[in-house]
């Protein structure tokens, strides 16, 4: 099955996940975790994320940004690109380091906002990396010493994060270190590794009985969230995609998209503006508004005008189903 395209818009929250080749250390030394450190740093200084969590395991590392001013994979390209070219050069090794793509999946802020914080900050815990909650506050690769103050991090976005236990700072750096100990006794928690149905919901436990009640939810092995905010987040992607095909296509005349189409679907061009209502010239009118308005971004008002048609009666044929043809007939512009 081919590779479903990332989910992406400006102010979409990610867990984004890489992992080494073979088990090949993704970090010999602390020159590797200041370099991979400073390239992200630079990334939220320009906009391009903000980063809310993220730790450095021997072979793989998390983190939980949010789309800037960029998409989030012209970012970690270059975040994941830089680094490897200096890896190879320090180490005197060649070819890659990263074992596949990297993962990200789309998380719904609440409730993924703070557990995911939570859990990735303790993955330093879990896998035996540091001792404890107290070394952890200290411990310069994970985020939760910026959050603990016990390592600056002037780039690290804290405020968001300590915003949701406290009005002071005091306060907040006390609730969230609770909130954080309270994680420890949950061990690995799979459901926030990754995207779909039985993650978001919380298991088979939670699927089984809603679609024994013949309950449909929306899922998608993208997204870690509800199903009202994947179909938002599909429309948003749909709708992105939309844009970014129109603005790289040229701007064609109607009337030479009129007669292009006329002349293939044989159909006279003054039928198309008369009132006809013969299914031909019914099914050429739907389509040049289809691919006027959704292929070249035409408003309804400027094609209804081209047409002597209402405003209505163009965004009627635009909002119907799609007509396999819409595409064909705009690659051929």
């Amino acid at each position: 099955m081919p590779r479903q395209p990332r989910l992406d818009a400006p102010g979409v929250l990610h867990h984004v996940m890489g992992r080494s080749l073979e088990g090949t250390p993704l970090f010999a030394n602390d020159a590797d975790r200041e370099d991979f450190l400073g390239r992200l740093a630079d990334l939220c200084r320009a906009r391009a994320l903000s980063v809310y969590a993220w730790a450095f395991m021997p072979n793989h590392f998390h983190l939980l940004v949010r789309t800037g001013v960029q998409p989030l994979p012209h970012s970690v390209k270059k975040l994941l690109t830089g680094y490897v070219v200096n890896f190879n050069r320090r180490h005197k090794r060649y070819g890659h380091l990263f074992q596949n793509r990297y993962k990200s999946i789309v998380c719904e802020d609440d409730p993924y906002l703070l557990e995911l914080t939570r859990y990735i900050h303790l993955n330093p815990v879990r896998g035996g990396v540091v001792r404890g909650l107290a070394a952890l506050t200290t411990y310069p690769w994970a985020g939760h010493a910026a959050l603990m103050g016990g390592v600056p991090r002037a780039w690290q976005d804290t405020d968001t994060i300590l915003a949701q236990f406290g009005t002071t700072r005091r306060e907040a750096v006390r609730r969230y270190e609770a909130f954080v100990r309270e994680g420890m006794a949950q061990g690995r928690r799979p459901d926030l590794v990754g995207g779909g149905l039985i993650r978001s919901l919380g298991g088979w436990s939670q699927v089984l009985p809603l679609r024994r009640r013949g309950v449909k939810v929306v899922s998608d092995e993208r997204v870690l969230g509800s199903g009202e905010f994947i179909e938002h987040l599909r429309a948003e992607a749909a709708h992105q995609e939309r844009e970014t095909l129109r603005l790289a296509r040229k701007v064609v005349p109607l009337a030479t998209v009129e007669r292009t189409l006329c002349a293939r679907e044989g159909v006279a061009v003054a039928d198309l503006h008369a009132s006809l209502r013969s299914r031909r010239v019914v099914h050429l009118r739907r389509l040049f508004c289809q691919v006027a308005v959704r292929g070249m971004g035409y408003s309804g008002a400027a094609v209804a005008r081209f047409l002597g048609v209402t405003t209505s009666a163009v965004n009627r044929l635009v909002a119907s189903e799609e007509l396999p043809q819409t595409e064909t007939y705009l690659n051929a512009f």
